[in-house]
């Protein structure tokens, strides 16, 4: 048997960025002769620590001269840098031929500023797959992976049907309001599990003191990233913000009802092969994106999601979006 071809992927952040390279490392795993890696931070380590188609992660070090270190010893034949920006660029001190994805920012810029629409429709996992398309390897169609830490212990009985709610966001222009979300779990019988982070946590408090709901219930900031994950695993239907955890549901093949205002799907992160119910619900308020990342609306300080009327549309649709 010929040696495997060592690779080494790059992808430094964040949660949903790094759940999209799963289709790329199981292709060049299973298609290919090779040995993988991954360089990443630390922080992310429990995206990948459990992906059986990786042979070795390396964390990204506070010094980039101590990772580099490490990484020239293993002599790569490619580096698949899915990040490519400033801070991949010192992997060229490798002397390893670097193939990076790309990543369309010109289109970009035209749009937000000026609503042209140059091919922006190509989903970031296509982009990331003409990264590896030089060593014959084809997307499978097998949508994201996402493997789950079996040691998950939820104080909430998973075993009945019941809703999670992701309620963060990188930006508060990307979230919707307490009043929205409240809006909804008011007419709900069904419980309702909030997810997010510590950042989220005051957000979720408000939301269930407005609903006097006990159906409603604050994970945010009790639950690792796979615990999140699990709790999503088990719930009858995602609702989302454009969030990573909006990607590992799509991992996980759940119906996802997601949120769009600053930030527009089609801009290449859209949920990836999610379950075939789920519903993108857009601010009809800005036809196009208003910031690269959604840091800014050019409509509202708050951002244009919070123009949807999810309230409205659930109560019109929830049977038909609820029920499997």
């Amino acid at each position: 048997m010929s040696k495997p071809i060592k690779i080494l992927i790059v992808r430094f952040s964040s949660i949903g960025d790094i759940v999209l390279t799963s289709p790329v490392i199981r292709c060049l795993k299973t298609q290919i002769n090779t040995e993988l890696h991954f360089l990443t931070k630390y922080k992310y380590h429990s995206l990948l620590v459990n992906n059986k188609y990786l042979d070795k992660i390396y964390y990204l070090e506070s010094s980039f001269s101590s990772t580099l270190q490490e990484l020239k010893k293993e002599n790569y034949d490619y580096i698949i840098d899915l990040h490519n920006n400033i801070r991949s660029f010192f992997l060229l001190r490798l002397g390893v031929k670097i193939i990076r994805y790309y990543k369309s920012n010109f289109n970009k810029i035209l749009n937000i500023n000026f609503g042209l629409k140059l091919n922006n429709k190509i989903h970031t996992v296509d982009r990331y797959m003409q990264a590896v398309k030089f060593l014959g390897v084809k997307n499978d169609g097998k949508g994201l992976d996402f493997f789950l830490d079996k040691n998950n212990k939820i104080d909430f009985n998973l075993n009945q049907n019941f809703i999670a709610w992701s309620i963060g966001g990188s930006f508060e222009q990307k979230q919707l309001s307490a009043e929205q979300v409240y809006d909804v779990c008011s007419n709900l019988l069904e419980p309702v599990i909030l997810l997010g982070g510590e950042n989220e946590k005051n957000k979720a408090d408000e939301i269930i003191n407005l609903t006097k709901n006990k159906n409603v219930f604050n994970f945010c900031g009790k639950l690792t990233i796979n615990e999140s994950a699990y709790v999503i695993q088990k719930c009858a239907v995602l609702l989302s913000n454009d969030t990573g955890l909006m990607h590992i549901g799509a991992a996980l093949k759940k119906n996802i009802l997601s949120f769009w205002g600053c930030t527009k799907p089609d801009f290449g992160f859209s949920p990836y092969m999610p379950g075939s119910k789920s519903i993108e619900l857009i601010s009809a308020k800005s036809k196009r994106q208003c910031s690269k990342h959604g840091s800014s609306c050019r409509f509202t300080k708050e951002g244009c999601v919070k123009e949807i009327s999810v309230g409205i549309y659930l109560r019109i649709n929830k049977v038909k979006f609820f029920t499997s």
